[in-house]
Parts: C-alpha cells; sequence; structure tokens
C-alpha cells in the first residue's frame, strides 16, 4: 500500500502541535476535470451545484440580522481545506445535495398571493445539506473494487437556534474516508468523522477540518476492509443475521440497551436482502457472501436516508459489519445477530 503514505502539505514544530496554512493563504491545487456528481445519496435530495447555491439561495440570519456561515462558504472551506492539506494530489468538484427547502419573499412583496410572485420576489433556502468529493489519486484496492479517498460534509439548519439575540455557535458534520469508485458507497469508521463540529467562524471550521485530516490514518481503514473480505457469511447465516436485524427494531427497551446499535431501517433491510439476490458486484456468490461485500450492501441501502442520518448510519453500518465479522470469529459482543 504505498500510494497510502500521506504527508501533510503544512510542517509541524512537534508530536502535539500541528501548524496550519493561513485559512487566506490557501495554495492553489489541481482540480479536476471529472465530473464528481454521483449518486453517494439518492431518495430524499436533490443535486444542486455551487453556482445555483450562490444565485438561487438566500442565506440565514441569526435575530440580530447577522449572517449564519452559508452553505457555499461551509463546502468551499471544506474543499480548500483538502486541497491544502493533501498538496499536489488531484481535488474533484463537489456533488451536493439538498432537502427541505423553505421559501419566502422579499419585503416588497409581503402583500402578494403566492400566484401573483414574480420571480425576483422569491426567495429560498434549504435547511439541509451534504456534499462529498473524491480525491482519485489517492486510492487502494479491495477485493478487485478501486476505493478513491473522499471528504465531504453535512449541514442541518435545524440545529440552530436562529432566534437567538445574537450569533451563536454553529453546527456542521465533516468525514474523510474512503467511497468505493464503480457504486459510489462511502466506506466510514468513526476515526474519520466529526458529528458534531462546533465554530463561531469559517477560520475556526478550516482549523477543525485540518485537524480531522491529521488525525485520520487511511491505512488503517483499507486494512480493516481487507480483513472483512476474508470472512464470509453462509446464506444461513445472512438469514439469521437479516432475521436478527428485523427482531430488532421490536425489541423491549431493556434487551435492546443490551445490544449494540443498529440504526438501518426495515425498508433498508428489504433493499439489502434484495440486492442480495440481484447486485452484480456485491450480491451472494454460490450460496456465501463476504462481510466486505455484506457492508456494501449496508452501505448502498444507506443511500436512501434523510441527509441529517446519513452519516451516522453509514458509521454504523461498518461497526455492525465489523461488529459481525469479529462474532464470526468468536467474539461476543454482536453475537446475538448470528442467533
Amino acid at each position: 500500500m504505498n500510494n497510502l503514505l500521506l504527508m501533510p502539505a503544512v510542517a509541524t514544530n512537534n508530536s502535539n502541535q500541528f501548524e496550519y496554512a493561513d485559512y487566506e493563504e490557501v495554495l492553489e491545487q489541481p482540480e479536476t476535470s471529472i465530473n464528481s456528481y454521483v449518486s453517494f445519496l439518492d431518495a430524499n435530495t436533490n443535486h444542486i451545484t455551487m453556482d445555483e447555491l450562490k444565485s438561487q439561495c438566500v442565506v440565514p440570519t441569526w435575530a440580530n440580522q447577522e449572517l449564519t456561515i452559508s452553505h457555499q462558504d461551509f463546502i468551499e472551506s471544506v474543499h480548500d481545506a483538502a486541497k491544502s492539506f493533501y498538496q499536489g494530489e488531484a481535488v474533484t468538484a463537489p456533488s451536493i445535495r439538498v432537502s427541505h427547502i423553505v421559501r419566502g419573499r422579499t419585503p416588497n412583496a409581503l402583500g402578494k398571493r403566492a400566484s401573483e410572485l414574480l420571480e425576483c420576489e422569491k426567495t429560498q433556502f434549504y435547511q439541509r445539506l451534504a456534499f462529498a468529493f473524491t480525491i482519485p489519486t489517492i486510492y487502494e484496492t479491495v477485493d478487485g473494487k478501486r476505493l478513491e479517498l473522499c471528504v465531504g460534509g453535512v449541514r442541518n439548519y435545524n440545529d440552530l437556534n436562529l432566534y437567538r439575540s445574537s450569533k451563536g455557535v454553529e453546527k456542521f458534520c465533516v468525514f474523510v474516508g474512503w467511497r468505493v469508485r464503480i457504486c459510489s458507497n462511502q466506506v466510514l469508521t468513526g476515526q474519520g468523522v466529526k458529528l458534531s463540529l462546533e465554530v463561531m467562524d469559517l477560520k475556526q471550521l478550516y482549523q477543525q477540518v485540518m485537524e480531522l485530516f491529521n488525525q485520520f490514518n487511511p491505512a488503517k481503514d483499507i486494512h480493516l476492509m481487507q480483513t472483512l473480505s476474508n470472512t464470509y457469511l453462509t446464506e444461513t447465516q445472512f438469514a439469521q443475521v437479516i432475521g436478527r436485524m428485523r427482531l430488532y427494531q421490536a425489541l423491549p427497551q431493556g434487551l435492546s440497551r443490551r445490544i449494540p446499535r443498529l440504526l438501518i431501517t426495515d425498508s433498508q433491510i428489504n433493499n439489502v436482502c434484495r440486492e442480495y439476490y440481484h447486485s452484480e458486484d456485491f450480491g451472494g456468490k454460490g450460496g456465501s457472501l463476504s462481510m466486505w461485500n455484506f457492508h456494501n450492501l449496508l452501505t448502498e441501502a444507506n443511500k436512501s436516508s434523510y441527509i441529517d442520518s446519513y452519516l451516522q448510519r453509514a458509521v454504523n453500518a461498518t461497526d455492525v459489519s465489523v461488529g459481525l465479522n469479529n462474532a464470526l470469529r468468536g467474539d461476543m459482543t454482536y453475537q446475538w445477530f448470528l442467533g
């Protein structure tokens, strides 16, 4: 895995201190011309371009009329941090998904009926946003499938109390991990995901994203996925796991507390069952299913999640797959799912 030797683009003074490039002085890095629009998140979302975000969407404010960090500034900050940290590598343009549109109108159109509004009098923004881009020159292969380093983030305005009389902390989710190229399935572990990143401004956001990149160990994740590819479920074991997953949704509270969390929904479990028989890339072959393919069935099903639960379920898919892999080798933590 020689291609996984990653060095930050900035120097360190000592082992405990990381010196960041100045936010205002991000070096220009090559950006690939490859169209990065991929279906990393499908249902309940719409694709949008950066230009559309900038030209068609307003930016919500706090109660004192101070601007929040806009969606486009969030994306550009993470994108710039990735280009700086992985200096010299190709970085694709972000693919952006949005949901939960909030429509409004300009002050001069307050007395008009909705049908009478001119286009210039209409306003809108999206409560929820997710984006992702890849660094295709940093890659590895697991079970014959190419994985590329992937970076992205999630933002949900519902996490903020915009009625505050003064500007408050803003919350974001940011991740770095791997993405399977042929299907854009995300491979995310807790190590590469910050589910609650709280900042006051863009400079803090940039620095915390750089910290996430610095602590992320890509080779460790690849080794974990390769371990999954060497363990198999029989068809009977797969059916047992699926049955237990269905039971999990109805467990009494006292029992569910003693069992590791499972965030996948019933409809997503149905999708896993269907793809077990029909997926050409990750389905069961000859009655057996590698834990790597099982993980991909879970992450493929996760594409139907809402934006605000997408990252949590992606990490949970990895936790469940690794837990079951360990259970097949004798560990008791996830043994309940195997019966």
